[in-house]
């Protein structure tokens, strides 16, 4: 009997799928749980398997073609059986009601060439002056998202600059005596999560007449994918340690640098950060993802002469010192909470990311 396999809902958000590629061909024969095709989300790229075993009669989609969640994909059935018409017909149809214009064959928008994190090359497509580019679905949903928060979440804005200078001797020596390699973001989800601990309404989501606190200290890392910007999300991160966050941190950009991210590693989340360090950026000011109290925008570090306020009034001793500054900007949602309580938060940060006894 013909089985139509249909597009599935790979998670509580999601409403829509493109088809990014078939994996079989017509009069192919699969198996339970072969790929299929490929979909892409406001998520994540995802291989989609076959709920059942049989041979592809009909493929009823095109490649780059958007459609609803339960909608028809392809058609199985017996290695000899004919689909009869009236049943092709009426999926056509179903899929016709419900059809969105197709993507146009042309360049999608580039991402920026590296990932926020790692500085690791994306490839890039070859662009000319003048050329019209679309947006993959991708990037369509990010800006939706960005406009959704501009205009309805009233923002202010903190910056601060910490002392990192121990805390980059520290991340040194514990890349030199350790397999697991540790970056700047690491120590700062950790001090993150410290400070949500202690200032939990930060952790707090705008629910009209009431705001609802998260149940755990999950965080978001802004990342640079070839198809878009994504924030897959490190879980627990107050009960894990630096070597533990770095190996989360890491398989998520990997996951993420090769599409291989799923809806839930991209669900929930309390805070983002965004770190535009590697390109040399001194700070910058970030856009709260809606749905979360904040995001912390991530600058360079930079050598910068301070006064030596040690108290030593050795005269042998230099008045003014180099020491490593960062630049962090917090983006809050003022529905949520205040300056006040939000300082408090940042200034708490910023002293754990100076005390390195901290991340001992």
């Amino acid at each position: 009997m013909a089985t139509e396999v249909r597009l599935p809902q790979l998670g509580q958000t999601m409403q829509e799928g493109t088809i990014v590629e078939y994996r079989v061909n017509v009069g192919d024969q699969v198996n339970k749980g072969d790929c299929i095709f490929e979909i892409e989300t406001d998520k994540a790229t995802m291989e989609i398997e076959s709920p059942a075993q049989g041979y592809v009669k009909h493929l009823l989609v095109d490649v780059g073609r958007t459609l609803p969640v339960g909608k028809p994909v392809l058609i199985l059935a017996g290695k000899d059986e004919k689909v009869s018409d009236d049943f092709l017909d009426s999926l056509k149809r179903e899929n016709l009601d419900a059809a969105k214009t197709d993507a146009p064959q042309d360049v999608p928008v580039p991402s920026p060439a590296s990932n926020e994190f790692t500085a690791s090359t994306v490839p890039q497509p070859e662009l000319k002056l003048g050329q019209t580019v679309i947006l993959t679905q991708k990037q369509k949903i990010t800006a939706q998202k960005m406009l959704q928060s501009k205009r309805e979440i009233p923002c202010f804005y903190l910056t601060v600059k910490a002392d990192v200078t121990d805390l980059v001797q520290l991340r040194a020596q514990l890349n030199q005596s350790s397999d697991v390699r540790t970056s700047y973001h690491d120590f700062i989800m950790r001090a993150l999560a410290v400070g949500l601990r202690k200032f939990p309404v930060m952790t707090g989501r705008f629910a009209g007449n009431s705001i609802e606190l998260a149940d755990g200290i999950d965080i978001g890392m802004a990342i640079t994918a070839p198809d878009g910007l994504v924030a897959p999300i490190v879980r627990n991160v107050d009960q894990k340690n630096i070597a533990q966050i770095a190996q989360d941190s890491e398989s998520l950009i990997e996951k993420a640098l090769n599409n291989k991210l799923t809806p839930a590693d991209l669900e929930g989340g309390c805070i983002t950060i965004s770190n535009l360090g590697p390109f040399g950026i001194e700070s910058f000011i970030p856009i709260v993802v809606p749905g979360q109290c904040s995001i912390l925008g991530i600058g360079r570090i930079a050598d910068t002469c301070v006064p030596n306020d040690t108290g030593d009034s050795d005269p042998q001793k230099p008045g003014i010192i180099v020491r490593k500054l960062l630049s962090l900007t917090l983006s809050v949602d003022h529905r949520i909470t205040n300056g006040a309580y939000a300082g408090q938060f940042l200034d708490f940060t910023r002293k754990l990311l100076e005390d390195t006894s901290n991340f001992a």
